[in-house]
């Protein structure tokens, strides 16, 4: 039975050739259909080309970041030699060690109150922000840079200029505090009750040009409509202040809260020079990594401060999780 002209021609759609080709169309279409796959090919082989781009970086971030991570976390369930020349597994040993001795804890406590005075430079670094970045202030800049110069300056040359002024016997501070009737100023640094807030001043002092720095970029991007629509609508500078600039500011102001909260948990230059090791105050301010510090170079406990670093570094991923678990809930995104 014949088929008609109709049919022909719908089946020879169906195969891609016309009712001239007949067997032909369906061959056509195969080999019309190699020259894709051909190119679907080539296409995937040039996807090697940004991996070759982007090699050198991620051989170093693996060289130099992951890898002594892991390094680290399988040296914590070893006990090392103090030559390092050998070692042997104790499993969970170190991390015992560590809870029962009791320093763990009381280096999380110095650390988190160092953070969590340190986080108060952030209100005064908007405070200051706001003041620099009011529209015809003369020598902003230079403001901006004064405030700036404490961040890049070494953190060791900071503290000793700073371990001068808080000197007992002839430190500036105590020099004004005798001149105003204080006769008998503590020496900051060697008594438990203040060597604590003596270093997280210090600290808090050093990032404010930083803090400073980030937030008048943010205020930068705050548009002056608002500011105009503010003030149509009877609000005065300070209303402003806390209406507009701070709420559009929590973009910025978390980014601070996460970055101050890192460099917090990492104290550990500035206090090896203004608490001396054999100060009745250092177990009173001793950071977590100092700990670290101790453990591993200076008792030559190798295992054990690796212990101790990986402690760390959960705490802080721990601590930046819950951050950006919170933010949802007061950082508005414009």
């Amino acid at each position: 039975m014949t088929s008609s002209p109709i049919e022909t021609a719908a089946a020879a759609a169906e195969l891609g050739g016309t009712p001239s080709d007949g067997p032909r169309g369906d061959h056509a279409t195969r080999t019309g259909a190699a020259p894709q796959r051909k190119r679907r090919r080539s296409a995937h082989s040039d996807g090697a080309w940004p991996w070759l781009f982007v090699l050198p970086l991620l051989s170093g971030v693996l060289l130099f970041y992951l890898w002594p991570i892991a390094k680290n976390f399988m040296l914590s369930f070893e006990q090392v030699s103090p030559f390092g020349n050998r070692s042997e597994f104790v499993g969970l040993q170190n991390y015992q060690n560590l809870i029962q001795s009791g320093q763990l804890g009381g280096a999380f406590l110095n650390t988190m109150l160092y953070t969590g005075i340190v986080l108060l430079g952030i209100p005064i670094a908007v405070f200051l922000a706001a003041l620099i970045s009011r529209p015809g202030l003369k020598g902003a800049n230079v403001y901006r840079t004064i405030y700036f110069m404490p961040y890049v300056a070494m953190p060791a040359a900071i503290s000793i200029v700073w371990k001068m002024i808080y000197n007992g016997d002839f430190g500036v501070l105590n020099y004004i505090l005798r001149s105003i009737g204080i006769d008998n100023p503590p020496y900051w640094l060697s008594t438990p009750g203040f060597a604590l807030f003596a270093v997280a001043i210090l600290g808090l002092w050093a990032s404010i040009g930083f803090n400073m720095i980030i937030l008048s970029a943010g205020l930068k991007s705050i548009p002056q409509e608002l500011y105009e629509a503010a003030s149509l609508d009877g609000a005065g500078h300070m209303r402003q202040f806390f209406s507009v600039t701070v709420p559009l500011l929590t973009p910025s102001i978390f980014f601070l809260t996460v970055m101050q909260a890192i460099s917090g948990f990492q104290l550990f230059d500035t206090l090896f020079v203004l608490i001396s090791p054999s100060s009745p105050a250092m177990p009173h301010t001793r950071s977590m990594v100092y700990l670290f510090y101790e453990q591993a170079f200076i008792n030559n406990d190798k295992g054990y401060g690796a212990a101790i670093a990986v402690v760390i570094l959960l705490l802080v991923a721990i601590v930046t999780a819950i951050q950006f678990r919170l933010q949802k809930r007061w950082v508005n995104y414009v």
